[in-house]
């Protein structure tokens, strides 16, 4: 039986960061058969150009993983009530070559502040709604006050969050079978 691949993304660069752990307690819970992994190396890219689509390395990588992937989840924290530069730059430069068309997804933002990175996450949505994602009102998860459902080592001490990280989960896997069927 194939192994179903996930490719996370997270939308901050810190490997402690917040958004990265909580990709990282996912991974720990996707079960046996699945090939999960974390995608490093957003902060190597180019500017994005869409005159020129540059032979970059770490651009073709990313576009490889994401091509090969069952389904893919971004965790995402909220600057200055957007997504992070960093990630919106490397969604950008899949616009032109489709990687992400048809291909299920689970969107997640992480805050310290009440509203969970709410408008990141609205942001996002619209982002992958464009690049034409399998989603649906289930795919997404904004997580307010993460200070306090993580612990110092980075794992999840909130039962809630852990809850709703699996039915996130379950929820993609669901859209992957109806892909794959």
């Amino acid at each position: 039986m194939k192994k179903i691949k996930i490719l996370a993304i997270s939308g901050s660069l810190r490997s402690n960061a917040a958004n990265t752990n909580i990709l990282k307690n996912i991974g720990k819970i996707t079960g046996e058969g699945i090939d999960f992994e974390i995608f490093e190396g957003l902060e190597k890219f180019p500017h994005f150009n869409p005159g020129f689509d540059e032979d970059n390395v770490h651009v073709a990588d990313f576009r490889q993983k994401i091509q090969n992937a069952d389904g893919v989840i971004i965790c995402t924290p909220e600057y200055a009530f957007g997504v992070p530069g960093v990630l919106k730059n490397a969604l950008d430069w899949i616009v032109s070559t489709g990687e992400l068309n048809d291909k299920p997804v689970a969107a997640i933002s992480a805050s310290p502040l009440n509203g969970g990175g709410d408008k990141a996450l609205a942001s996002l949505l619209l982002t992958l709604t464009a690049l034409g994602t399998v989603k649906n009102e289930k795919s997404s998860l904004s997580i307010p006050n993460i200070k306090h459902k993580l612990g110092t080592d980075g794992e999840v001490i909130d039962r809630s969050l852990n809850q709703s990280l699996a039915l996130v989960l379950e929820n993609l896997f669901a859209l992957i079978n109806l892909k794959l069927k």
